[in-house]
């Protein structure tokens, strides 16, 4: 399955650049609009709580902190969720390909997490201008976020694949994880602070897999610092465990996929 994927490599770019360009052919913003909405969200986040919640972040002299690191979250929020979505009903949305030719099945979830990540890669470079006008400019701990996003990028696949595997055959699946996504991004300390949340239940972030991740992301964009990283190797280890499992159940799902479309 690896071999066929990598014969397929161009097929797979080509994929990714043309989907790119087709979703925006016809449009006067062009690129502009895969910005638009998160920076949209960071702004309505910002005006509502930011004076409320400025204050609770240790460590920033910057008025603006809040915003810097609620953009910090997003990014990585962004990557995981479009991944996941894309592929949740990857399969489905691809039933009549799937049926009329042959091809490495495997090259559609690729195709989906290269988008996602093209796409988290040019939101970053919005952002990353939005931080100097906000005074806060590129520190070098910033180059962790290439193996944070890969980390980032492929628990999202284990997920996302699995789930479009069994939504191919319980179509509840589909309808089930927007609203599971939506609950799971007000429990990771995206939007608020972590000194919000009462000590006695902090210990409860930690059931929380995505937490060591987006606290990764707040400290090399927000704080300029090194990631954690005791917390990231178990997350790191359980990720290559799912992304394995996902792929095993694709491989043995695959021959049937097709009648069940």
């Amino acid at each position: 399955m690896l071999r066929s994927l990598w014969r397929y490599r161009h097929f797979v770019l080509s994929s990714i650049r043309n989907e790119l360009v087709t979703r925006f052919a016809r449009s006067k913003l062009g690129g502009l609009w895969m910005i638009i909405s998160p920076l949209a969200q960071v702004a309505i986040y910002a005006l509502i709580l930011s004076n409320l919640l400025a204050a609770r972040l240790p460590g920033m002299e910057n008025k603006y902190a809040y915003a810097i690191y609620l953009m910090a979250g997003l990014l990585a929020w962004t990557l995981f969720s479009d991944i996941i979505t894309r592929c949740l009903t990857l399969f489905v949305d691809q039933g009549n390909l799937l049926k009329k030719m042959s091809f490495p099945r495997i090259t559609l979830p690729a195709i989906a997490a290269g988008s996602s990540l093209l796409n988290n890669a040019l939101l970053f470079l919005a952002m990353l201008g939005i931080f100097v006008l906000l005074g806060h400019h590129f520190t070098p701990a910033m180059l962790w976020l290439v193996p944070l996003a890969v980390m980032v990028a492929a628990f999202a696949l284990g997920i996302g694949l699995a789930l479009g595997v069994i939504n191919v055959f319980v179509r509840d699946v589909g309808q089930a994880v927007p609203i599971v996504l939506q609950i799971w991004f007000w429990l990771t300390p995206i939007v608020y602070p972590v000194d919000i949340i009462a000590e006695e239940h902090r210990r409860w972030l930690y059931l929380n897999p995505l937490y060591p991740v987006v606290e990764a992301y707040h400290r090399v964009l927000v704080y300029g610092t090194a990631p954690d990283f005791g917390g990231l190797a178990y997350l790191a280890a359980a990720v290559a465990a799912l992304l394995l499992f996902a792929l095993l159940l694709f491989r043995r799902a695959a021959p049937e996929m097709v009648d069940a479309l």
